[in-house]
């Protein structure tokens, strides 16, 4: 088990280092000036060379990717380009409420969904299964912002009971566990964690129903064994399966809720990303990118040792 570990730790750290490589590239991709979000248009040319020296521009690619990643490495993303705070207190700050969402979504995605999954997998061919299926399909069909403002107002502007904007009262984006606050949550957290149901309800369904099917499911019924107690054995053939699809959702969630946390103006990860590539932010569009993608390297690697923990088998594998 310790060497299954030790090797899976190792293969995270060139997807690491890949994943740093890619986050200070890929902005260099896009078009226009980061200078523009701070330097008016008729800015003389000494202004502009004085602010590429000192924001390290007018150094070679290489050299700033390596000066930039020493930063990293010690926690300093730079400043941001736009308002000169600190990229690493503004992406902590978003990160908390991205996780929040993420978390309140994954859970009532991966709590729904394997319950719907399981009773449609245990009932195959029936009615539920059928319209499992046909709710699952539909889940993963909905755009995330069309539902979002489906979801806004019908709940929000027609009926009045939800608020549409913000993590709390008057925009507010520290968060509370108190009333107000929760209801804030409710509507990203419902239009977030439709795709990971359908999703996680489809796989289960899948393995359920072929589980069912199989030799052992017959040889523990010719035992006497009760459908609950069957049921516990599929479970735990199935769990290494689901907890991987369910670890790759929740990375998933906290990359993808760009557009989610932008309709509802959620304080996170996505509505800071949303802002930085308008604002052609640089360091703090490097900085969120760079904390995502590591959120979903670790994810991948907490699946990937808690796996032989459900299925010891797989460490001889």
């Amino acid at each position: 088990m310790l060497m299954f570990v030790l090797r899976r730790l190792l293969y995270a750290v060139p997807i690491a280092l890949g994943v740093t490589v890619v986050s200070f590239l890929l902005v260099y991709l896009a078009p226009g000036d980061p200078l523009n979000a701070i330097a008016p248009a008729d800015a003389p040319a000494e202004v502009i060379e004085a602010l590429k020296v000192s924001y390290g521009l007018d150094r070679p690619l290489p050299v700033r990717y390596l000066l930039w990643l020493q930063r990293a490495v010690q926690g300093d993303l730079g400043a941001s380009i736009a308002t000169g705070r600190p990229v690493s207190g503004e992406v902590r700050s978003a990160v908390g409420n991205t996780l929040l969402l993420a978390g309140v979504a994954a859970a009532l995605g991966v709590l729904v969904g394997c319950l719907a999954g399981a009773v449609a997998g245990y009932h195959a061919g029936g009615p539920l299964d059928r319209l499992v299926t046909a709710l699952s399909v539909v889940g993963v069909s909905v755009p995330h912002y069309w539902l979002g403002l489906v979801l806004t107002i019908v709940f929000s502007v027609r009926l009045g009971w939800l608020p549409a904007m913000g993590a709390g009262p008057g925009g507010s984006a520290d968060w509370l566990w108190d009333g107000d606050h929760l209801r804030h949550l409710v509507l990203p957290a419902l239009t977030l964690c439709v795709i990971p149901l359908g999703i996680l309800s489809r796989t289960v369904r899948a393995l359920v129903a072929d589980l069912m099917q199989r030799e052992f499911v017959l040889a523990l019924r010719a035992r006497g064994l009760g459908e609950a107690a069957i049921l516990r054995h599929v479970a735990r053939n199935a769990a290494p399966t689901v907890l991987a699809v369910a670890g790759l959702q929740l990375g998933y969630l906290m990359g993808g809720s760009i557009l989610v946390e932008t309709v509802f103006a959620w304080p996170g990860t996505g509505f800071l990303l949303n802002t930085a590539i308008f604002q052609r932010d640089i360091p703090l569009l490097q900085g969120v990118l760079l904390v995502l993608c590591l959120i979903f390297v670790g994810l991948n690697l907490l699946v990937d040792v808690l796996q032989p923990v459900l299925d010891p088998r797989m460490v001889r594998q």
